[in-house]
């Protein structure tokens, strides 16, 4: 047997509040293009009896985001075990224009932003949605360079952090910002 070819993700789906508040926001936060909804009161896959409203948003480049909700589950949470930076979604913007302006839109409507973070090959901002879930913008910035860097150090890294779990110092130069100085 041989794994599967896959072509893309097809979509990514998380829990929300609301639906029409969620799908409202982000077509007014991030430009999403609200595209279809399916709707059922038993669950298709396991039959079990809860009502859902699941929604599917336009991302750009056939990338497709969706939300369930849930009416009759218990109030949505969060895993309070894992720091609320480490579960989040990232999309891809222009360049740094474009994430300098999509910083300044999304604090117009009352969000807090946190960056332009430096990342090396990439600079992002982070911010919530109505529903805590985390949300990142990210431009890239890095050389092929640096991206072949990577990639020849990443199987290295991997094993030095299996060994020690300790954060291995191939990569240190992606946080070290050379604007931070100016």
């Amino acid at each position: 047997m041989t794994a599967p070819s896959l072509k893309r993700i097809h979509h990514v789906a998380y829990r929300c509040r609301d639906a029409k508040e969620t799908v409202d926001w982000y077509a007014r936060v991030l430009g999403m293009t609200y595209t279809t909804a399916f709707s059922e009161d038993k669950v298709p896959s396991t039959g079990e009896d809860d009502p859902y409203m699941h929604v599917f948003l336009d991302c750009g480049g056939g990338n497709v985001l969706a939300f369930f909700e849930l009416p009759q589950q218990p109030e949505m949470g969060r895993d309070t075990n894992t720091p609320a930076w480490v579960q989040h979604l990232a999309f891809e913007v222009e360049d740094l224009d474009a994430l300098l302006a999509a910083k300044e839109h999304i604090e117009a409507q009352g969000i807090e932003v946190l960056g332009p973070t430096y990342h090396g090959i990439f600079r992002s901002i982070y911010f919530f949605d109505p529903n805590g879930h985390r949300l990142e913008l990210a431009c890239n910035i890095g050389t092929s360079e640096q991206h072949a860097e990577l990639r020849a150090v990443a199987p290295a890294m991997l094993n030095e952090w299996a060994a020690t779990k300790r954060a291995p110092r191939h990569a240190a130069w992606l946080h070290e910002d050379p604007g931070a100085d100016q």
